[in-house]
């Protein structure tokens, strides 16, 4: 059974990655109906939560229905760092995540996210501090290394985990890589099968499909699965491994009309949380995904992707159920 702290997350969780303008309330909200054992907030900045940016504080809403939920937070000022950690417990999360696997230009070149794995001490130091801070859990998300020269995540793990972190996910491919060829697990598994490791150890990189899960799990041996990617317009994505770890045989295609339902849902949630204009910006990368397969689709989606207003996108997704109604995802 994995645990961060004392929470009890079950037998392999299954974790939503944090994905900047995705993992929002409204799509953790359907990530959680939909299986996720826990969810992450997209990353925040350390120095715009600081400096009271407002897109980085709307970042910190969490709501009860999402628990257990992290606050991610990512910089590379010891400061700034403390003061942040100072801020995101009056937020209530069950842990604080620090994010030192990001490989975005804007990020890495502060020396953050990923940008960090060039100085393993500075990062060491970082997170010991921020564990003294704080009575939450500390977790952290990471990659490999910050090329393959440099992978030292066995070392790396380990020395977090002696100053206090309660869990780490580590992501298979190092910065250079960025998301580019394929993911590596036998180094997490490396990780994990430190004798002196006793800290969950979740991979992440490359779960989409059900049977790259039970991959995880059965043969790397690892604590859980973080995914992202796969979950973009997809929330059932976390109910299709859990059914298949359960039966070995796959969940029954997701229909049109709970497609259609989750869309809506998910772009009137996504208004109400951040007002018409941003919610329908970012809600627009979800669409592709949520009616994937369906031939002769492109007039439709590129209605819904450029639509401003959401009166046009919700009129769109009633022609969509009315003229694809009789189309089988099945098939």
């Amino acid at each position: 059974m994995a645990k961060i702290g004392d929470i009890d997350l079950g037998a392999f969780p299954l974790l939503l990655a944090p994905m900047e303008d995705v993992s929002d309330p409204p799509f953790r909200a359907l990530c959680k109906e939909q299986g996720a054992d826990v969810v992450y907030t997209e990353f925040i900045s350390s120095e715009g939560l600081i400096r009271d940016a407002a897109k980085s504080v709307m970042k910190l809403d969490i709501y009860e229905k999402e628990r257990p939920v992290g606050i991610q937070i990512f910089g590379a000022n010891l400061d700034s760092m403390l003061q942040t950690v100072d801020i995101v417990e009056k937020s209530k999360p069950d842990f604080i995540d620090i994010n030192f696997g990001c490989p975005v230009k804007k990020v890495v070149s502060k020396g953050a996210g990923a940008g960090i794995l060039k100085d393993v001490c500075l990062m060491e130091s970082l997170t010991a501090e921020m564990v003294k801070r704080t009575n939450l859990p500390i977790t952290v998300k990471t990659r490999l290394g910050w090329d393959h020269d440099s992978i030292k995540i066995v070392e790396v793990a380990e020395r977090l985990q002696d100053v206090g972190i309660q869990a780490i996910a580590i992501h298979g491919r190092t910065r250079a890589q960025m998301y580019k060829g394929n993911a590596d697990w036998r180094p997490i598994a490396a990780v994990k099968n430190n004798p002196r490791m006793h800290i969950p150890v979740f991979g992440n990189g490359d779960v989409d499909t059900p049977e790259r899960a039970v991959e995880m799990r059965d043969s790397y041996g690892l604590d859980g699965a973080m995914i992202g990617r796969a979950t973009i317009g997809n929330p059932w994505f976390f109910k299709q491994v859990k059914h298949y770890f359960n039966t070995g045989e796959y969940l029954p295609a997701i229909s049109l009309e709970d497609r259609v339902h989750a869309a809506k849902r998910h772009l009137q949630m996504a208004i109400d949380w951040k007002g018409e204009k941003l919610g329908v910006f970012e809600t627009r990368r979800h669409y592709t995904n949520y009616f994937k397969g369906i031939p002769n689709f492109k007039d439709y989606r590129t209605r819904m992707v450029t639509s401003d207003e959401s009166k046009d996108v919700f009129e769109t997704l009633d022609e969509v159920l009315e003229k694809f109604k009789h189309f089988d995802f099945a098939s």
